[in-house]
């Protein structure tokens, strides 16, 4: 059970994320030749509107192929055909349909049990947050000048900047306060001595839950930048990383740790793993590498500024290398993933 709702739940944000590109490119006139999901050989196909519609063995990515996506061919209803402004809002519209996805779905998980309150729940005793005045009930607004909307961000940012002194911008009874804390190093590595939760939540309004669910979406965006930052500096190992294997085998442990709470909470901590993973999608589809979004967007831009198409051949071929590397990660990262739930 708990694998046919990982594969739902992949499957509902690869869709959005490939309808994204399809409507895009319907409404600039383009053919498209197939919308599919999955990879590989087709179990089901059907024709409709001049698209085929297929579904393949493989229940992982996904395609909209476009006519003469990748060819030198400017005959009509072909993806070169149009200008390039055109074909740059049909590629970038596949992340920006996962970012609208996101941020749906967070409208739904903070109207119903609103947003984590960045709000002290415990200062430590003999710790530094408490000799810099830090009080239970003060609500952080800053850290370094970074602004804090989430507890997950006080948390975060402990993480991201481990060892560094913070300082702390507050507000207690309705005025704003500045303090400096140092972290120390205590047997669990550098503290502030400072606690919350992200189940302390305060639901609101209409206007302030649309900002919340836009922050939310913002959160898991700069989440996902953090996160690649840490791994260019080798901070981050190969353990530390889920291909799809290991994003299915968490979404079955949030499904069956869920159950006993009821179908609401069930929905909700879905829906919290597929922001995650939408976010983070778009993310990493708008980097710069050959065969992704981004990759195709810097061949656009270039084209933009030069006014002129770079040799579709040439572009291929680019594509066509990234796309052979990054099948070389998926395998390394899933056999990664296998051995991690094996052992």
């Amino acid at each position: 059970m708990k694998i046919i709702i990982a594969l739902l739940v992949f499957s509902v944000i690869i869709i959005i994320h490939e309808l994204g590109h399809f409507l895009l490119a319907k409404a600039n006139g383009i053919t498209v030749v197939e919308f599919s999901l999955g990879m590989g050989p087709r179990l089901f196909s059907f024709e409709g509107g001049g698209t085929k519609y297929s579904l393949k063995a493989l229940p992982f990515g996904g395609s909209c192929m476009m006519l003469g996506e990748d060819e030198d061919d400017e005959g009509e209803g072909t993806f070169g055909s149009k200008s390039v402004w055109a074909r740059i809002s049909v590629i970038a519209a596949g992340p920006v349909f996962n970012f609208l996805l996101a941020f749906v779905l967070s409208v739904f998980i903070i109207g119903n049990i609103g947003y984590d309150v960045p709000v002290l729940l415990g200062v430590s005793e003999g710790l530094p947050a408490e000799a810099a005045g830090l009080q239970v009930g003060d609500r952080i607004t800053k850290m370094n000048g970074k602004t804090i909307r989430l507890y997950r961000e006080v948390q975060n940012y402990s993480i991201f900047h481990s060892g560094e002194t913070v300082v702390f911008e507050y507000e207690r009874d309705g005025k704003t306060y500045e303090t400096t804390v140092e972290p120390a190093m205590t047997d669990n590595g550098y503290k502030y001595g400072i606690s919350g939760s992200v189940n302390y939540r305060q639901k609101t309004n209409v206007i302030d839950t649309l900002k919340y669910s836009a922050y939310e979406v913002y959160y898991w965006i700069d989440m996902t930048l953090q996160s690649l930052k840490m791994m260019v500096k080798g901070n981050v190992t190969l353990d530390d990383m889920s291909g799809p294997v290991g994003v299915v085998d968490v979404i079955g442990d949030t499904y069956e740790e869920s159950k006993s709470d009821g179908a609401l909470y069930v929905w909700l901590n879905l829906m919290n793993i597929a922001i995650l993973l939408t976010a983070n999608l778009g993310v990493m589809n708008l980097l710069p590498i050959p065969a992704l979004d981004g990759g195709r967007l810097v061949f656009l831009i270039i084209e933009a500024i030069r006014r002129k198409r770079i040799d579709p051949e040439v572009e291929a071929k680019i594509h066509f290398a990234g796309l052979m590397l990054l099948l070389l990660l998926m395998v390394v990262v899933m056999f990664n993933d296998v051995k991690k739930i094996l052992i």
